[in-house]
């Protein structure tokens, strides 16, 4: 019976799978190589070896409510999108509310993770740790899950560039890169236009005397607000706009998806379209980027080729003399050095996962690595799902299919990924957010079942089906449920309002604006009952009544943020 489970890590994956253990009842045993909680996001002045490292100005990506866990809501006044300081903030609070800091050792890195010679009967796994005094233990584990991240083996493939032994200028990976104060006045060249390089490109731009964007392929560039300023996750990532993706063919998709984010900024003319379509691959988060492009002080380049003595020669053939230096935003290797090479023999230097989450090798599934995916939505709710799948397997309470049976499946997937991506290391890392979430809620025991919400709690069913896909749902039924996922769920909205709330805005006097949308509704209805007024009596007193349900319904749902 599994009692004992070792964490890899103290990031904001370990702190939830933590908690969870803890909430299945059982032992977690936390180990974290640094001095504190937070991972990825604690932001250090200068990056250490083999561990995560962010810049200054990172601000994060998805909405606090999107991004939050299931039963712990952002404080009211938090930005919708936070620099990382205040989502490492976030986290501590996390971990003090919880009580999560007992469970973890500090300056404790785990050497290795081996299976127990008896494995085949027990399942368990001896792990060997190092601490701050260089004194090495070896302990025994039921399970283990693995929540160290991807970010710290950077790709850097400087070799690959003819020339570069000559380049006076500095070259770096963006895993150094910390901020622009170096950079001032000088000529700049960003390689890759992931997230990353969007991100440190605006930022070099605004004090370089010049800062080129090299890309390979181009990509969609969206920012952070949508309609009315909202959030543009909110608006976006909601099962009915899930729905209507199943339902519509997905050239019109694209084409309206495409047709809206050119409105804004001509991706073509901007040099920015790739060859995908829209919905195809992940695109980038950037409200900056055009603006830059825009001013001049940002110029798009295509694919590095070579390198000159004192500059760079592109894929065009088009050459950029007195370059000062090229950072490369080309990614990281996913690489778990103290796990069982025997985990990625099927495909050397790939990872082979069941729904990104169990080796299917394993005689035992009592290993799970965490995070190791790409999907189009927020990584923490996703994360502490898996959390929770895991953890029932590991107690038995949810079995896993054969292992010929998840290789199936493993290989299904990837075969639909790679209709949109065509690099089969990235096609194996892709998930659909909102399907994968259902999948392993599902398994737990903690999908929301819409059609008995929608005759119990209208107006829950229709926030969960039209609002935005917030993690709260997962907790309104089934094991973990939360008294407080309903609260959540209706005041959602509200709390996106609220750290807009810094200056009273005067409103104009009542019975001066034009008509709100209850207002347009009833006098739609009014004309409708006057048009029954004249044929029949019994229909009008019936679509009178109709209307005020209606009326009181559509009150209830509508938000005021």
């Amino acid at each position: 019976m599994v009692r004992r489970v070792a964490v890899v890590g103290a990031g904001s994956s370990g702190l939830a799978c933590i908690k969870i253990c803890v909430d299945e009842g059982l032992e977690p045993v936390c180990f974290e190589s640094s001095d504190d909680i937070g991972g990825l996001w604690r932001f250090k002045e200068a990056p250490e070896p083999q561990r995560a490292s962010i810049y200054r100005s990172l601000v994060v990506n998805t909405s606090k409510e999107m991004m939050c866990f299931s039963d712990f809501p952002m404080p009211d006044d938090y930005p919708n999108y936070m620099l990382h300081s205040q989502l490492l903030k976030y986290l501590s609070l996390y971990a003090e509310h919880f009580h999560l800091l007992r469970y973890i050792n500090f300056q404790t890195t785990v050497r290795s993770v081996t299976q127990r010679p008896d494995f085949s009967l027990s399942g368990q796994w001896d792990v060997v740790t190092i601490n701050r005094d260089g004194e090495e233990e070896r302990l025994v584990f039921d399970a283990v899950l693995v929540c160290s991240g991807f970010y710290a083996n950077p790709t850097f493939p400087l070799s690959g560039f003819p020339g570069y032994e000559t380049f006076t200028g500095r070259c770096f990976h963006s895993w150094e890169y910390k901020d622009a104060d170096a950079l001032r006045g000088k000529r700049v060249v960003v390689v890759g236009m992931g997230n990353s390089g969007g991100d440190i490109a605006v930022d070099i731009s605004r004090s370089a005397e010049k800062t080129f964007l090299s890309t390979r392929e181009g990509s969609w560039v969206v920012g952070r607000m949508s309609t009315s300023g909202l959030p543009v996750d909110m608006m976006n990532i909601s099962r009915r706009i899930n729905i209507l993706k199943r339902l519509l063919p997905q050239t019109l998709i694209n084409w309206v998806t495409e047709r809206a984010v050119n409105q804004k900024y001509d991706h073509r003319l901007y040099g920015l379209k790739p060859r995908h379509r829209i919905l195809d691959q992940k695109i980038m988060i950037n409200d900056d980027l055009p603006g830059q492009i825009l001013q001049g002080a940002l110029v798009l380049k295509p694919n590095l080729k070579a390198f000159v003595e004192t500059g760079v020669v592109f894929e065009d053939g088009t050459v950029e003399e007195n370059i000062d230096a090229v950072v490369f935003c080309t990614g990281y290797n996913g690489t778990f050095p103290f796990l069982p090479p025997a985990l990625s023999e099927r495909t050397p230097g790939e990872l082979t996962l069941y729904k990104r989450l169990f080796p299917p090798s394993l005689q035992h599934p009592t290993l799970a690595i965490m995070a190791f995916l790409h999907t189009r939505g927020p990584i923490m709710p996703t994360v502490e799902m898996q959390g929770r799948w895991a953890v029932k397997v590991f107690s038995g309470s949810r079995h896993l299919p054969s292992q010929e049976k998840m290789l199936e499946v493993l290989e299904s997937d990837r075969q639909r990924s790679m209709k949109s991506l065509p690099c089969p290391l990235q096609a194996v890392l892709e998930v659909d957010y909102i399907t994968y979430l259902d999948f392993m809620a599902k398994e737990v025991g903690v999908q929301p079942n819409l059609l008995a919400l929608l005759l119990r709690d209208p107006v829950l069913w229709a926030k969960v089906v039209f609002g935005p896909f917030t993690p709260y749902q997962f907790r309104l039924t089934g094991p973990g449920q939360w008294a407080g996922a309903r609260h959540a769920i209706l005041t959602q909205w509200e709390r996106v309002a609220q750290p807009f709330k810094t200056r009273a805005v005067l409103e104009p006097e009542p019975g001066k604006s034009v008509f709100s949308l209850l207002g347009l509704l009833t006098l739609v209805g009014g004309v409708i009952m006057a048009v029954l007024m004249s044929k029949n009596l019994p229909a009008l007193q019936g679509a009178a009544r109709f209307l005020e349900i209606s009326k009181i319904f559509l009150r209830d749902i509508w938000y005021t943020g």
